[in-house]
């Protein structure tokens, strides 16, 4: 029998207390708003679910609220196998969190624990593993292991019922150090065996190409895709990455080797396809891919608070569900803006061609049928680069070796493991570094999603074609009404300044 809700909950979730009427009432009304912000757990039966699942609703004195699916599977619980809990989108709660939680549950679903164990997770939060496992348990009721060991599960539980890899290959990928602990773990948490979970999957693998592994990511609705793939589209870098019909393809930088990921339209998810030299980076590979298409994020909330504003309402009845495009490799977006300071999108994207085509690494050439790509150059290869390989000006050129260094010898870290505002600092202390590029690095690269940079010459412009105050402070005081999402307010105004993206033909898809 599942144990009793742990008494380090941070929240109430009895019944008679606020947070449990809350969340019942989200649970008797199958509301999807809410699932992967928390899971509800039954202890007539040992189960725990979305808050949308379709079964009966449970008596109240049954119920449980846990924060995580790993603190309901530490109590006891196993997840329902009719609305697939560990299938939610993330919780959107970590997009706009930069705590130590937060960017340990980000770094957790990059595999960081299964790389480098508790004590390089720590290390990269700048705390000792003990007290980093109170901060996890007193906020989420699941120290770090737990919660690796449930992203384990729910990675593996994706690639056995959306792929055809060997379950050997499932194991190995998942971040799992055995078979034995594989078997053991995917039986406690969905009551069934790996093989038995496959053929019970109730669906067909999806059609793999040679040597790729296939996923669907599933994320919140409305999804504004043509409108993201057309952003990506207008600054992909030559060599890096192309979108080809509706489909986004790129290049990777992974912990362990390099990639290629595909992605596409899928419904009510995101096909991904990934092509991966170990694929123990798989982890780092979904997270990176969910995190430069803001699959966790919850649009009806971003859309409700920005269509508050009578002329953004304008803009988010046109594209509901547009995202904050983020980035899989935060050094990689720092140098893209260093490089595009002062400059038309065309130029940059032509200048960082050829720096991937002279300096990048080729990616996947033996994979049939698939268009050869080129990894974006490592930071020590930046740094090291002379003039003539860097065709801008000599402060920009500066500003470009200066941030290299920093993040080659660790004094920056742009790929979430430090807090924003030490980032911002760090950031400006670099030489040809301004509040823009911080502001628009923290928007896409550090995920903040109320980072908004009122300089910017196209939100001025769009402002001022739209009657709002076009003057850096005058702006800056109309978007504090946008809070705490002024980034997805920027990507509006920069949106309404082009042509709005065509939708592509079924038989073009």
């Amino acid at each position: 029998m599942p144990t009793s809700a742990p008494t380090h909950e941070p929240v109430p979730t009895r019944p008679g207390e606020r947070a449990f009427d809350r969340r019942y009432a989200a649970v008797r009304s199958r509301d999807r708003r809410f699932d992967g912000r928390f899971v509800t757990a039954v202890r007539s039966t040992g189960i725990y679910c979305r808050p949308s699942c379709p079964a009966r609703t449970p008596l109240p004195r049954n119920v449980m609220f846990y924060a995580t699916a790993a603190a309901a599977q530490e109590a006891g619980y196993r997840a329902c196998r009719r609305c697939r809990p560990e299938a939610a989108p993330g919780s959107p709660d970590w997009d706009a969190r930069a705590d130590a939680v937060g960017r340990a549950v980000r770094l957790i679903e990059e595999g960081v624990v299964d790389r480098d164990g508790v004590a390089g997770l720590a290390g990269r939060l700048g705390y000792s593993p003990r007290h980093l496992h109170r901060l996890l348990v007193d906020e989420l009721g699941a120290g770090p292991l737990a919660l690796a060991r449930a992203h384990r599960a729910r990675t593996a539980a994706l690639l056995i019922e959306s792929g055809d890899l060997r379950l050997t290959d499932v194991a190995f990928a998942a971040g799992f150090g055995s078979l034995r602990q594989f078997n053991d773990t995917i039986r406690r948490v969905f009551g069934r065996t790996p093989t038995e979970l496959r053929g019970e999957a109730g669906r067909r693998p999806l059609p793999a190409a040679a040597g790729a592994v296939e996923l669907r990511l599933r994320r919140r609705e409305p999804f504004a895709w043509p409108a993201l793939v057309a952003f990506l589209e207008r600054r992909a870098v030559p060599g890096l990455e192309e979108v080809v019909g509706a489909s986004y393809r790129r290049a990777l930088r992974l912990p362990r080797g390099a990639g290629r990921c595909e992605l596409s339209d899928d419904g009510d998810a995101v096909r991904c396809r990934l092509w991966l030299e170990d694929l123990r980076d798989l982890a780092a590979a979904v997270a990176r891919c969910r995190r430069l298409l803001d699959l966790d994020a919850d649009p009806l909330a971003v859309d409700d608070r920005l269509g508050e504003d009578p002329v953004l309402a304008r803009l988010v009845d046109a594209t509901p569900g547009r995202r904050l495009p983020g980035t899989v490799d935060g050094y990689e977006l720092a140098v893209r803006t260093v490089v595009g300071q002062q400059v038309s999108v065309a130029g940059a994207r032509t200048i960082l061609g050829r720096l991937v085509a002279a300096h990048g690494a080729p990616v996947g050439d033996d994979a049939p049928g698939v268009p050869a790509l080129r990894g974006f150059p490592a930071p020590e290869v930046v740094a090291a680069l002379p003039d003539e390989a860097l065709p801008m000006p000599r402060r920009r050129v500066a500003a470009l070796r200066g941030l290299a260094r920093a993040v080659a010898d660790g004094t920056l870290d742009l790929d979430g493991g430090d807090e924003r505002g030490r980032v911002r600092e760090r950031l400006l202390a670099l030489p040809g570094i301004g509040p823009w590029t911080v502001e628009y690095l923290a928007a896409r690269g550090l995920g903040d999603p109320d980072a908004i940079p009122v300089t910017d010459l196209g939100l001025r412009a769009a402002a001022r074609d739209l009657g709002l105050p076009e003057d850096g402070a005058g702006l800056a005081i109309r978007a504090a009404r946008w809070a705490p999402w002024r980034a997805y307010a920027a990507q509006h105004l920069w949106a309404s300044l082009e042509p709005r993206p065509v939708p592509t033909p079924e038989h073009q898809r």
